[in-house]
């Protein structure tokens, strides 16, 4: 066998999914060629593709060093830096691969895709339309491209986009996922609901691994129904009220969610049972994601169930935390702040921000604030912004029932989009929250309130970035904070 026939074997291979008969090729071909730089761009392709990016790499590295024309090589090294976070090497590479060939529109797309992250949503455009001229049918540049109108808040240019990649590929989970958030984004929950249940086609998903029949809606009296959380803890909480509504329709209900969430989870109506996420799941029938519930209830942006409070609190445990507090501050009026939140998720870089953004607060009088931030950011409460009365009882904290106890003897919570924001307006407590110029779909567009949640205002950026308008806002309600107007302060 020649080494041309070799490769397209170890080709065949690699496109049926058999990675290790491919890899194992390759290497033979290099024991007897090391200067071969397919070989070695295609060993890359088929390493990376097995999750090892480090060999990948070399690999790539090694295949430009014999040949400094390959473009495609650069472009792939470029991949593996971004995905590494190594943002200004991975665009310079990208850069190379465009000097060899300025009519390589992956690199155009790839450049694109730095500057959205970036935050240069203009910049990103241009990219991603580039890519466009040079391969009209191009559906990863189109499904990105749609991504930066969502993000401009431009909804019928981004779902023209993101229908173009799907016209252009029918299975592209990708496009489908995005035109679902866009969708919801945009208020239209009967469509957007559908196209969301394509986030199963990613084939990792766990959803494989369960062998029982999933809920589609049929009736199931005297059945016995999981429900399981799929998500963040944020996602959790929000869709936790639709057990009442399933328990009703006369199904035992057991509910497996995170184990910081298993607690509060337990004060849901019509759960009989909860566990947490590494302990053995008892018998059922029946199963279905938590996510997959408004689909099955179809729920519209009219009908979303808004029995507020959903989640209750411990009556010992309140006590416990109004005693700590009372024993050491005064103040008329007490906040609670979270700043951040979990850092993998997608879009943590531009709604989390710094403790340090609060500093107008400092100074506020007769208010004191309360940290209930969790993770990593909790070091920040450590060293406030000078002046800002900052009260961390956060090392007690040890779940979320403790974090709603918290929250219950506190006049308001001031947070970033995140779980506890969630859980604020589950309880029905006053609860602000920050959100930044291209939300999340679940704020939906141009509202100060949310539907699923009654006592929460919403606090909007202006601008990409714009954090300090939105403080500047927020600082210039609560210094109108009288004790006979606080309560209508929330909703104003």
């Amino acid at each position: 066998m020649t080494i041309d026939e070799a490769i397209r074997l170890a080709l065949q291979h690699y496109q049926a999914g058999n990675l290790q008969q491919s890899e194992a090729i390759y290497r033979e071909i290099l024991k007897v060629n090391q200067n071969n730089a397919d070989v070695f761009f295609y060993l890359g392709l088929t390493l990376q593709t097995k999750g090892q990016l480090d060999d990948a790499l070399a690999c790539y590295q090694k295949a430009v060093e014999l040949r400094n024309t390959f473009f495609t090589a650069y472009n792939n090294i470029g991949n593996i830096l971004q995905k590494k976070g190594q943002i200004d090497e991975a665009m310079t590479y990208y850069q190379k691969a465009l000097q060899i060939d300025p009519k390589f529109p992956e690199a155009y797309n790839n450049l694109g895709t730095i500057f959205r992250d970036k935050g240069q949503i203009d910049e990103a455009m241009t990219y991603y339309q580039k890519a466009l001229q040079i391969n009209p049918n191009f559906s990863a540049a189109y499904n990105n491209l749609g991504t930066t109108f969502r993000d401009k808040g431009q909804i019928d240019e981004a779902l023209t986009c993101y229908q173009k990649a799907i016209d252009l590929n029918s299975n592209f989970v990708e496009a489908h996922w995005n035109m679902a958030f866009t969708l919801l984004l945009n208020g239209n929950f009967q469509e957007g609901w559908k196209e969301y249940e394509w986030r199963w086609k990613f084939q990792d998903h766990y959803l494989n691994n369960i062998t029982q029949p999933l809920w589609d809606g049929s009736n199931i009296k005297g059945r016995t129904v999981l429900l399981h959380a799929e998500q963040g803890l944020g996602d959790t909480i929000q869709f936790i009220r639709y057990a009442t509504l399933v328990a009703q329709l006369g199904a035992k209900i057991i509910v497996g969610c995170q184990k910081e969430l298993s607690r509060i989870i337990q004060t849901v109506k019509g759960i009989d049972k909860v566990i947490p996420y590494g302990d053995p799941f008892p018998m059922f029938d029946l199963h279905c994601p938590l996510l997959r519930l408004p689909l099955i209830f179809e729920t519209t942006l009219e009908s979303i169930p808004i029995e507020i409070p959903y989640i209750a609190v411990d009556p010992l445990s309140v006590i416990n935390w109004k005693e700590k507090i009372q024993n050491q501050h005064s103040a008329k009026f007490k906040i609670g702040l979270v700043w951040a939140g979990r850092p993998s998720h997608i879009n943590d870089r531009n709604r989390s921000f710094s403790l340090e953004i609060f500093s107008p607060f400092a100074g506020l009088s007769n208010i004191s604030f309360y940290t209930l931030q969790k993770g990593e950011a909790t070091k920040q409460a450590k060293d406030p912004p000078r002046g800002l009365k900052l009260v961390d009882f956060t090392d007690e904290i040890k779940d979320f029932l403790d974090t709603a106890a918290l929250i219950q003897n506190l006049d308001l919570v001031i947070s970033a989009d995140t779980a506890v924001a969630h859980l604020a307006g589950a309880m029905g407590k006053s609860v602000w929250t920050l959100l930044p110029f291209s939300p999340d779909w679940r704020w939906m567009l141009n509202r100060e309130d949310s539907p699923w949640y009654p006592t929460m205002k919403l606090f909007r950026q202006p601008s990409y970035g714009d954090w300090k308008s939105v403080i500047d806002r927020i600082s210039a309600e609560l210094k109108t904070v009288k004790s006979d107007n606080f309560l209508k302060l929330n909703l104003k």
